[in-house]
């Protein structure tokens, strides 16, 4: 029998202790659970993925053409790179990440999707700060090719537009931030966002002051603790062509 619980790694971190760890419940079956905690709070969990998968389905649903250069803003565990590299029109994936750590955790695949993230030559790992980065259109997000464009920009890293994983995120979230974003998105190139709330009217209406078109997507899953389902959201936006 598999251990209930295990911690397979934490180290320090700039925003604090980080764990990586692994258990096994009994409402989710004989399977493990891999989790990521910053200090006490809960970044990420295996538990619940069908957001973080729709956040590449929903977005590059909305990119037209092939031979895609796309961005994902957080690694977490690898769910929603691997969604979007399971899209064949991919050429370059840019999975940007502010901590080392996780990137190691893929890199030395202690977290079962770093195997696959590794395997394909279209990933790319960036070890660097998404809102820096996506602020600073002359820099980018490719390391090797300065003020790249790209085709869309699938962004996880905050709870949601108005709860900030990092107080210093807040400041992204103007008009005149997410333009500078945007200028790295080619004409009719997309932006899309998860969030674990349900859609916010004051953010899409931010949204709507840079973007052509802007929708919002509720996506449910079952959840055994509440023996019904949970929702979170995805934001797409389209720039103009």
């Amino acid at each position: 029998m598999a251990a209930l619980f295990e911690e397979i790694d934490s180290r320090a971190s700039a925003l604090g202790e980080i764990s990586l760890r692994r258990r096994r419940i009994p409402a989710f079956g004989n399977r493990d659970i891999y989790e990521v905690k910053l200090g006490d709070e809960y970044l990420m969990s295996s538990m619940f993925v069908e957001a973080e998968e729709a956040l590449s389905t929903l977005g590059l649903a909305a990119v037209k053409g092939d031979k895609l250069s796309v961005v994902v803003g957080g690694l977490g565990l690898g769910y929603t790179a691997v969604a979007a590299l399971k899209d064949e029109r991919i050429a370059d994936l840019f999975v940007v990440e502010a901590l080392d750590t996780v990137i190691g955790w893929h890199k030395d695949e202690l977290v079962p999707l770093g195997k696959i993230l590794n395997a394909d030559s279209r990933n790319h790992y960036v070890l660097g700060s998404f809102f820096d980065l996506g602020t600073s259109p002359s820099t980018g997000f490719a390391p090797d090719s300065k003020g790249k464009k790209f085709d869309a920009i699938l962004l996880d890293i905050d709870h949601s537009p108005t709860e900030f994983l990092n107080a210093a995120n807040a400041g992204f979230y103007t008009t005149e931030n997410l333009a500078l974003m945007a200028d790295q998105l080619k004409p009719a190139g997309v932006f899309a966002m998860w969030s674990q709330n349900l859609p916010e009217q004051g953010f899409e209406d931010l949204l709507k002051t840079v973007f052509e078109k802007v929708d919002s997507h509720v996506v449910s899953f079952y959840n055994p603790f509440q023996d019904g389902e949970s929702t979170n959201s995805v934001y797409v936006c389209v720039k103009a062509a």
